[in-house]
C-alpha cells in the first residue's frame, strides 16, 4: 500500500513539473520583456533629452551666445556621451569663447574619429593660422576642400578655398594663391558677381590676363557693371595694353566720379597715348611736338631731382646725364627734329634715362613724368 501511494505522488510529480517549469519560463520571459521595456523607455528618454539640450545649444550658437550653447552641449553630452555632432558643436562654441585649446583638444579627437570631415579640418586650419603654423594651416585647409561636406554645406567648400586663398594673400604666398584661383575658376561659372570677385582677386595676385578675362566675363552679362570696367581697366593698364585701358576707365570714371585714385589712372593712361611719339600713323610735325614736351619734361625731372637727393658723390650716371642733357637742348627744336630725323630716336633714348635713373634715386614720378617712365617700359628693347 505505502508503495502504491509513493507511486501515486511521483506521478503527480512528474505530471506537475512540466507545467511550473513552463510557468516559470513564461515568468522569467515576462520579466526579461518588462526590463526591455523599461530600459527602451529610458534610452529613449535620455535621447529625448539629449536632442532637447542639443537644439537649445545649436539654437544659442547661431545667435552667438557660446557660454550657453557651451553648457547646453555639455549637458547633452551626459545623455549621449560618443555623439559626434555634439561634441563637434561643442567645440564650435569653445571657440567662440576664444577657448582655443580645449577646443583644439575636441577637434583633433574628432579628426580622428573622422580625418575626411571638411568642417573638421577647417577648423583646425583656422586654429593653425591663430598658432602662425602655416604647414599645418595649409594641409587642414586643403583637406577640408577636399573633404566630406553633408550636401546642404557644399557651398562650404568654395568658401574654404576663397578663405586659404586669402590666407595665402595675406602671408604674400601669391604664386600658391594663384593656384588656387585658377583651381576656384574652374567652379565658379559665369555668375557675374563671382566673376567680378575673382577678378579681383587675380589681380591681388598680378596675374593681369585672368583678371582681364575675369571681369570681361562679367562684363558680357553686366556691360555697365562700374566695379567690372575698372577693374578691367587697371588689369589692361598693368598689361600696358593702355587704349584698352582707356575705353575701360572712362565710362567707370564717368560712373564714380568721386573716385579720385580711378581719375588718376585714367590721366595717367590718356597721358601715355598722348606723349608716346612711337604711335603709329603720326604726323611728323605732331611727332616731333611731342619728342621736344618730352624733352622738356624729363629736363625738368632732372633739375629738381638732382639737388633734392643732396648727393655729394653722384653716380656716373647721375653726373653724365646734366651735362647730355644741356649738351643736346639747343638742339631739340622742330627745326633741329626736321634736319635731322634720327635726332629724335637720340632724345627720347636720353629721356627715357633721365625718368629711369630719377625713379630710382628720388622716387616714383607722377604726371607726365610717370607717363614717359611707363613709355620707356613699354618700348623697352624695340
Amino acid at each position: 500500500m505505502a508503495e502504491l501511494t509513493e507511486n501515486l505522488d511521483l506521478r503527480r510529480y512528474l505530471t506537475r513539473e512540466p507545467v511550473i517549469i513552463a510557468l516559470l519560463c513564461v515568468g522569467a520571459i515576462a520579466g526579461f520583456a518588462a526590463v526591455g521595456a523599461l530600459s527602451s523607455m529610458y534610452r529613449a528618454q535620455q535621447q529625448s533629452l539629449a536632442v532637447y539640450w542639443f537644439d537649445k545649444g545649436n539654437a544659442d550658437l547661431e545667435q552667438h551666445h557660446y557660454e550657453r550653447a557651451a553648457q547646453e552641449f555639455h549637458v547633452a553630452l551626459l545623455y549621449s556621451r560618443d555623439s559626434y555632432s555634439f561634441r563637434l558643436n561643442l567645440a564650435e562654441a569653445l571657440v567662440g569663447l576664444g577657448r582655443i585649446d580645449e577646443a583644439s583638444t575636441y577637434f583633433n579627437n574628432l579628426w580622428e574619429r573622422q580625418p575626411e570631415n571638411g568642417l573638421v579640418n577647417l577648423e583646425l586650419a583656422r586654429i593653425a593660422v591663430r598658432n602662425k603654423d602655416i604647414e599645418r594651416a595649409l594641409r587642414f585647409y586643403h583637406n577640408a576642400i577636399y573633404g566630406v561636406w553633408p550636401p546642404e554645406k557644399e557651398t562650404m567648400r568654395r568658401q574654404t578655398r576663397l578663405e586659404l586663398i586669402d590666407y595665402l594673400l595675406r602671408i604674400d604666398a601669391k604664386r600658391q594663391a594663384q593656384s588656387e584661383l585658377i583651381a576656384l575658376a574652374a567652379t565658379l561659372g559665369n555668375e557675374p558677381a563671382r566673376r567680378q570677385h575673382l577678378g579681383g582677386l587675380f589681380l591681388r595676385v598680378q596675374d593681369y590676363p585672368d583678371a582681364l578675362s575675369a571681369y570681361r566675363a562679367t562684363l558680357r552679362a553686366e556691360p555697365g557693371n562700374a566695379a567690372a570696367l575698372a577693374g578691367a581697366g587697371q588689369a589692361s593698364f598693368d598689361l600696358a595694353r593702355y587704349s584698352q585701358a582707356a575705353r575701360y576707365l572712362r565710362p567707370a570714371v564717368a560712373k564714380s566720379p568721386e573716385n579720385t585714385s580711378l581719375a588718376a589712372l585714367l590721366k595717367t593712361t590718356e597721358l601715355v597715348l598722348q606723349m608716346d611719339p612711337y604711335r603709329r600713323g603720326l604726323p611728323q610735325a605732331l611727332r616731333d611736338r611731342i619728342v621736344i614736351q618730352a624733352f622738356q619734361t624729363a629736363g625738368a625731372r632732372l633739375q629738381t631731382c638732382m639737388p633734392a637727393t643732396g648727393l655729394t658723390q653722384p653716380t656716373p650716371a647721375e653726373r653724365s646725364l646734366p651735362g647730355t642733357w644741356e649738351k643736346m637742348k639747343p638742339r631739340i627744336t622742330a627745326r633741329g627734329l626736321r634736319r635731322d630725323p634720327s635726332l629724335a630716336e637720340t632724345a627720347m633714348d636720353l629721356v627715357f634715362d633721365i625718368e629711369r635713373q630719377t625713379s630710382v634715386t628720388c622716387g616714383a614720378p607722377a604726371g607726365p613724368d610717370m607717363a614717359l617712365l611707363l613709355i620707356a617700359r613699354l618700348h623697352e628693347g624695340s
